[in-house]
């Protein structure tokens, strides 16, 4: 039988004990170990695209690097942190879910979706008493693009900086901005710049312009007033009327605020606002399926 996520979670964990991993070596050598059979190691999802067990292998991975357990170390590759290593120590422990709400990181993640985990649904009276299959539906999506978004994070913090201008500029050509000018966008990205990481045109005949600004910080690295008030002499030395500022992380309140009291002058898109622009308008990622919902249409019956 196909092993659920969570059992996965400490067999992955203990894949990594040893340094760095590749996710698709780990799913040969896990299923290896569970010996699973020939039907259950091809068995796919009903997308057609992803096997069953691949598909738990990685969000058994994805949990664990929510709790900071594991860690990204390049496309594709993971390794165990030092928490993980303290709670493989503990033969006693049972690393699911459970363990993982000890830890605040993880705690933040479920904070930002309702959690309802499909497979720890029963089916028919139980799914009835908790949800309706639409809402277990729309929650599980809900799920699927949080994870979906920390990770186009990480990804985007490993990046160069020229490429985190390069993605500001078409995740805005992306959301219509620029007309149909090739040259609408561009990412300037050069000593003495002036404080300006990208320009866009706002019109097809780039009579008005955009300029942007692009801060590719850690996560807890929180943009302060001080910069939104650079930015702001920037624009002014280029006679703009608006400006973008981007991070990956977070802006103080005093920044908000800051923004705020400069006008409507400068928009500020932080890292969880990035990664669900890039989420809804298909920027370094694609869809994979599309669910239809479907009901009766009563015009027709009537």
């Amino acid at each position: 039988m196909i092993p659920d996520y969570q059992t996965l979670m400490r067999p992955v964990l203990e894949c990594s004990r040893d340094g760095e991993i590749r996710i698709g070596d780990l799913i040969d050598v896990l299923a290896d170990q569970f010996d699973l059979t020939d039907e259950e190691r091809i068995e796919l999802l009903p997308s057609g695209k992803q096997t069953r067990f691949a598909n738990r292998v990685h969000w058994a991975k994805s949990y664990l690097k929510q709790g900071g357990l594991v860690k990204p170390t390049r496309r594709g590759f993971f390794t165990i942190t030092d928490r993980g290593k303290a709670a493989l120590a503990d033969a006693g422990n049972q690393i699911n879910k459970t363990f993982l709400e000890q830890f605040d990181e993880f705690k933040a993640f479920q904070n930002r979706t309702r959690e309802t985990d499909l497979e720890d649904i029963a089916p028919t009276e139980e799914l009835a008493s908790a949800a309706t299959p639409d809402e277990v539906l729309r929650e599980a999506h809900q799920r699927i693009n949080t994870a979906l978004s920390e990770e186009l994070l990480d990804r985007v913090r490993e990046a160069s900086p020229a490429f985190f201008e390069y993605l500001i500029v078409q995740l805005l050509l992306a959301m219509d901005y620029g007309g149909t000018s090739e040259d609408a966008g561009r990412a300037l990205g050069r000593s003495g710049d002036g404080g300006i990481d990208g320009v866009i045109d706002q019109d097809p005949l780039g009579i008005d312009q955009i300029y942007l600004q692009a801060k590719r910080y850690a996560d807890g690295n929180v943009i302060g007033a001080g910069a939104i008030r650079d930015f702001f002499g920037a624009l002014s030395l280029k006679k703009a009327h608006k400006g973008i500022f981007v991070t990956t992380s977070l802006f103080s309140p005093s920044a908000i605020q800051t923004a705020r009291d400069l006008g409507s002058r400068i928009v500020l898109i932080d890292g969880p606002q990035l990664s669900r622009l890039m989420i809804r308008y298909n920027v370094g990622c694609r869809d994979e399926e599309i669910l239809h919902l479907k009901k009766v249409d009563e015009d027709f019956f009537g």
